[in-house]
């Protein structure tokens, strides 16, 4: 493969394990796995050919997201983002266990794809302006909104209102983090969402925000513990990121997005992962800007 690898961060299986709960939730009625293309053909040159030669891609995801990008005990990553991540490396000709799954936080999304250590992230990405300043966007393939979370013993807080000048934990890098700055929370910014539950759970935060997905991830590996409160106060469009200005192969995810769409690919994966906590929604069509 043309890029250069990472690999696995060990103690990031660890740190997943801090969510109480069984953190293979997402994959326990895993999707069955997509039929991989054989021999399929690209115009020598693209990135497509490349890695289609190459019998492996490198996939930036979550390991710490419930439902779309969360690893288990066994080290591989589970969830909606990582089915679609495969479904995109089968019509390269790329099997699962061809795929090498690297860890992608929030603030590290763009330097991955610019320096080549990923070849797509698939890791609730928001899509807008900024990023794509200096990365690209396939998709969107789900559209989420921000939310907020809060102890379920917790009554004071139930719109982002309420969280003006308020101590309010998020990610560093991330839109939600900006957008509670916005509204004039008080932000503090961790590396991953599970480090917010124990500022959370101490009171040093009143509440942790971000996308309404990740929160009912969160909601579902600790039952009884949190609950979310509140209508999404944002949209967020999810999207594959790549190297800026690979048109082609940003046309080639697209197709295969839109084809996964039409034949039920798509919603296979959702119902085996977020499904189980969250209702289908069809999809929002691809922007080809």
């Amino acid at each position: 493969m043309r890029r250069s690898r990472i690999a696995l961060v060990a103690a990031a299986a660890a740190s997943a394990l801090l969510f109480s709960g069984c953190a293979g939730d997402a994959g326990d009625d895993a999707a069955e796995e997509p039929t991989v293309e054989e021999a399929p053909e690209f115009e020598e040159g693209t990135t497509m050919a490349e890695l289609a030669e190459a019998g492996s891609i490198t996939i930036g995801t979550k390991f710490d997201q419930p439902l779309f990008g969360l690893v288990g005990p066994d080290g591989v990553p589970v969830g909606f983002d990582v089915e679609i991540g495969k479904i995109i490396a089968s019509e390269l000709g790329i099997a699962p266990e061809d795929i090498e799954w690297v860890e992608t936080v929030s603030a590290n999304r763009e330097p991955f794809i610019e320096n080549g250590e990923v070849d797509i992230v698939v890791a609730t990405y928001t899509i807008n302006d900024d990023r794509k300043q200096v990365v690209d966007f396939a998709g969107p393939y789900f559209e989420a909104g921000q939310s907020i979370l809060v102890l379920e013993s917790n009554e004071d807080i139930q719109s982002e209102e309420d969280l003006v000048g308020q101590p309010v934990c998020s990610v560093s890098g991330s839109t939600p983090a900006a957008n509670l700055r916005d509204i004039g929370a008080e932000v503090i910014e961790t590396d991953t969402y599970s480090n917010c539950l124990e500022p959370l759970r101490s009171g040093q935060a009143v509440a942790v925000s971000t996308d309404n997905v990740i929160l009912a991830g969160l909601v579902d590996q600790n039952p009884g513990e949190f609950k979310v409160v509140g209508e999404p106060f944002t949209e967020e469009p999810y999207g594959i990121g790549l190297m800026k200005g690979d048109d082609e192969f940003r046309d080639f995810i697209n197709d295969v997005l839109e084809e996964a769409y039409e034949d039920g690919r798509y919603e296979e994966a959702w119902e085996a992962t977020a499904g189980t906590v969250l209702e289908f929604r069809d999809p929002p069509a691809v922007d080809r800007y």
